[in-house]
Formats: C-alpha cells, structure tokens, sequence
C-alpha cells in the first residue's frame, strides 16, 4: 500500500469520527434544551388548569357562601350547576382543550395526580391552598394568610 492511499483512507476515518462527534456534540446541546422547553410548557398547562380551578372555586363560592370541603364537591358542583354546565364548555375549552369536569381537577402533567386541596374554614373569611401535586411551588391561595385569597404564586 502506498503512502498516498493510506493518507487517504486515514482521511477518511478521520472525516467521518468528526462527523460522527459533532452530531453527538450537536445532540448533546439541543436534547437538554428541548426538554428545559418541554418542561416550562408543561408547567404553564398546569398553572392555567390551577387557574381554572380557582375560577370555579370563586364561582363555587359566590352561589354556596363557602368554598366546598374537597375538589369532589367541585366536580359535583361542575356536574350539576346549570350554568357551569351550560357554559362550561364554553369557559375550559380554549385554556384545556376538550372539558371534562372530571379532569379539571387532575394535573396535566403525567401521571395526572389530583391536585392537592385544603380549606380553613375557622377563621372569617374561609380561605384554601391548591398546590400542585407535582410541584409545590405551583400554589394557589395560602391556609394561614388571608391576604392570599386566591393569589397564586406566579402571578
């Protein structure tokens, strides 16, 4: 084998482990920043759904003088309130895509867990925590400072 031949076979080899590590470099830098992108889409879907629930708890508590005592109570509430029922689907869809009132309640983020609620209702006025199951950074509310009625964290 002559020494122009082997150059050029070494060359080559050469070309393609640059190739080979510039795409790795390339996925390397795009793959975390997609998932970052993933992510804070994934957590706006969830505030807006948390926002939702706290429109209907105000609604709730506007026709019953209370907030319910669970977020079941509230799906009843969707269920059976005529007009949360007439206009329901007019309210959730462009913020949730297809209503359901059964998964108002449940988070978008997989493996969808219920949010977590809590009332205080012995103190004037009531007030109540909704957290994010899967972030408890995401709050709506406060249990122990009335300022905090229906003021969520990121707003």
């Amino acid at each position: 084998m002559d020494i122009q031949k082997r150059n050029n076979i070494i060359s080559a080899v050469l070309i393609l482990v640059i190739i080979g590590l510039g795409y790795w470099l390339y996925r390397s830098i795009v793959d975390p920043y997609q998932k970052v992108l993933m992510e804070k889409a994934m957590t706006q879907k969830v505030r807006t759904r948390m926002s939702n629930v706290r429109d209907v708890l105000i609604k709730y508590k506007n026709d019953k003088n209370n907030f319910p005592p669970n977020l079941d109570s509230l799906v009843v509430f969707l269920k059976t309130d005529s007009a949360m029922v007439a206009k329901g689907a007019s309210l959730f869809d462009k913020t949730i895509g297809h209503y359901n009132p059964d998964s108002l309640i449940h988070s978008p983020r997989p493996p969808h867990h219920e949010f977590l609620y809590a009332r205080n209702d012995t103190i004037r006025p009531q007030i109540y925590l909704l957290t994010d199951p899967d972030d408890s950074t995401n709050t709506i509310g406060s249990l122990t400072k009335t300022t905090l009625l229906n003021a969520a964290s990121w707003e």
